[in-house]
């Protein structure tokens, strides 16, 4: 990764960085340099480097056309809501209007991988970590799943965005679902709606600290595990030992809700993947993640089990 010195910013992205950088209150800007940080599909992120500070900083710059998914204010209530109750970082600074943030830059931590979850420690934390933040104080926006799906198709539509051959089919079992799910009542409490590997960082000891709360909002507390098995690739035996873990018991309904919602959050995923192919800047394939994730909504709503499930919620 390049170190750069305040001023001496080479690409667009750097630019930006540093514009970023000068326009936060207190901070001192001789010495100042930053680095990139990876990792990211929707921003730019970089480490910020003080000269008179042994801590670092985690400075977050929106990418091109996340406006038209983030609400960034939002997002700023859920990261301060996560570190209030001890499984998120220290949000030091939030420009409203441009929706940079600042958070620590927390030394010791390593960004998770998958293959991390195949321990049952990490999934053990990383699971009383998820349910700390969605037993927390509600948070002002409420958007659901079935929100963010019908925001998509909206978004899609309007930008001439790819949507596939069968999409009569799958909006059909879309509104199977959404009927179901409302005639028996949603568990809305606050959710990351974001669960990747990349977003929950490990310290020596495994524990885990919640980063990422862009698409953060009240929802469905069965969406919010839905799309943390679906990232993760559990199989049944690991997603029944979470969801006992998380509830304390096995229930046939809460499992069947858990998989309804893994068919409709890689919907809602892979409609946003085909927005972003028509807005991002970034150099990321849109097109083949939100493929993959039309592919696995497939799977689950051609399941022969499907309307038993829709039954059993």
């Amino acid at each position: 990764m390049t170190k750069r010195n305040l001023g001496e910013a080479a690409t667009d992205a750097e630019r930006k960085a540093e514009q970023a950088i000068r326009a936060v209150p207190g901070w001192p800007l001789a010495g100042v340099c930053y680095e990139p940080v990876p990792g990211g599909i929707s921003n730019a992120n970089w480490r910020i480097f003080l000269a008179d500070r042994e801590r670092t900083y985690f400075l977050k710059v929106p990418g091109e056309g996340t406006e038209h998914f983030i609400d960034r204010r939002a997002a700023n209530e859920a990261s301060s809501r996560a570190h209030e109750v001890g499984v998120g970082a220290e949000v030091i600074h939030f420009d409203g209007d441009s929706g940079v943030e600042v958070f620590e830059f927390i030394d010791g931590l390593r960004t998770s991988t998958n293959g991390d979850f195949l321990n049952a420690t990490v999934r053990g934390n990383a699971a009383a970590a998820l349910k700390a933040f969605n037993d927390a104080e509600a948070l002002s926006l409420r958007k659901t799943t079935l929100d963010m799906i019908e925001e998509h198709f909206d978004q899609a539509l309007e930008l001439g965005a790819h949507f596939p051959q069968d999409f009569t089919w799958l909006n059909a079992k879309y509104r199977q679902a959404k009927e179901a799910l409302l005639a028996s009542g949603l568990d809305i409490v606050p959710c990351m709606n974001d669960t990747l590997a990349g977003n929950f960082l490990l310290d020596a000891d495994d524990n885990v600290t919640l980063v990422d709360f862009e698409y953060a909002s009240n929802n469905d507390r069965c969406a919010e595990l839905a799309l943390w098995f679906v990232e993760m690739c559990f199989d049944p035996e690991t997603e029944r030992d979470v969801i006992e873990d998380y509830f304390g018991t096995v229930d046939p309904r809460i499992t069947a809700r858990i998989t309804i919602f893994k068919a409709l959050v890689d919907l809602k995923w892979s409609t946003w993947a085909m927005v972003q192919n028509r807005l991002s800047a970034l150099d990321f394939d849109y097109f083949k993640y939100g493929a993959w994730k039309h592919m696995r909504t497939r799977a689950v709503m051609r399941d022969p089990r499907w309307d038993d499930w829709l039954k059993a919620v």
